[in-house]
């Protein structure tokens, strides 16, 4: 159907220009003239703007609509898999609450961890589905749909049925011209001559009255529709960009305290402390550690970075209490298994044994220690 309209249109742009012509070589006699000609090709160009114009707004329509349905696509197939990860989450959740297992709970901590981490995700997914239904497919529907447009393209048709009638008003013209000049002196045909040139002035004026007022609405549906088009692209840019960002926190979140989780599960049993005797005590004198060893020696190995291996529970109120993964800042060893050093802003005393040096330590875990 299109193809048929464009060949339509250069038909008529071509008999324009014939009739262009013939008026050019007949119309030396005062009908019609150089007047006549700067009209019809202004008016040709207008139309051509109008062209123009029409094919944008319709190109610029589809993608709307393409990203509409794209959009309404997504959300219903998100909405059944907020369902799936939503029944995922209460049945991990679910084990993790009865904790059937006789050997340890470390798999339903686990399963508690990810059933919440999984119903957060959901939740995103959901508040992204919401943006992209507000933000995105509503307004771009709207628009589609909207009055403007369509008045716009009634204004355009408008215009051009009134121009195809200008053409066969013009051609009338010619032929009463064509007669005129084989019967010279005719006042019948000259009252008719003038009757049909005041009519196609009339058209014309009237055209190009139309013509303007159709480009320039055309236009402005045209700039409405790439500024809000545009807009909604980055709408739903960034709130994708938003779902992602949290659910990836969501994800680091989980994968920390999985893994934590599983050293406990893997980890060798502790070395024992039967043996050991208790921490010597220390005073803390203007932020200085001071150490009273009685008796026993100490090691000056100088200040290190080591990894807990093992959980420990101090037991008093100058013994740390240690995590798997954590880091501490290892001060001062004795030689009967205790260590003094910082660990998460506070100094204490804990086993050597749980710790092992570490040489290199990302910057992010050395923060943690302070």
């Amino acid at each position: 159907m299109e193809a048929i309209r464009k060949q339509a249109s250069r038909f008529r742009e071509q008999v324009a220009r014939q009739q262009q012509a013939v008026l050019k070589q007949f119309g030396a006699g005062g009908y019609g003239g150089s007047d006549n000609l700067i009209t019809d090709e202004a008016e040709l160009q207008q139309h051509q703007k109008l062209e123009k114009l029409y094919i944008s707004t319709r190109t610029a329509k589809h993608f709307q609509r393409d990203i509409v349905r794209g959009v309404e696509g997504y959300i219903i197939t998100g909405s059944k898999q907020v369902e799936i990860g939503t029944k995922l989450s209460e049945d991990s959740k679910k084990y993790g609450s009865e904790n059937t297992c006789t050997s340890g709970n470390t798999l339903s901590k686990a399963a508690l961890s990810f059933g919440r981490a999984r119903a957060h995700m959901e939740k995103e997914r959901g508040n992204l589905l919401k943006a992209l239904g507000t933000q995105v497919a509503e307004p771009l529907r709207a628009m589609v749909m909207g009055s403007p447009l369509e008045d716009a393209r009634h204004l355009a048709q408008r215009y051009d049925r009134m121009r195809q009638e200008a053409e066969s008003q013009t051609i009338e013209v010619s032929k009463r011209q064509a007669r005129m000049r084989e019967m010279p002196g005719n006042h019948d045909l000259v009252m008719k001559l003038e009757s049909a040139e005041t009519k196609l002035h009339d058209l014309k004026s009237n055209m190009s009255i139309l013509g303007k007022e159709a480009a320039s609405a055309m236009a402005a549906v045209e700039g409405q529709q790439q500024r809000l088009t545009l807009q909604r692209l980055i709408a739903m840019v960034e709130a994708e960009r938003t779902y992602h960002q949290r659910v990836l926190q969501i994800l680091d979140q989980l994968e920390s305290e999985m893994i934590s989780e599983r050293q406990r599960l893997e980890a060798p049993p502790a070395p024992s402390m039967a043996d050991m005797p208790s921490p010597p005590p220390f005073e803390e004198v203007n932020g200085v550690y001071t150490s009273q060893t009685h008796n026993e020696s100490v090691d000056c190995m100088g200040y290190f970075l080591g990894e807990v291996m093992y959980p420990y529970n101090g037991e008093s109120d100058t013994e740390l209490n240690l995590s798997i993964g954590d880091y501490i800042v290892v001060r001062k060893v004795t030689n009967n298994g205790w260590a003094e050093g910082e660990c998460k802003g506070k100094a204490g005393w804990f086993p050597f044994a749980y710790i092992e040096k570490r040489e290199r330590v990302l910057a992010s875990k050395v923060a943690e220690v302070f």
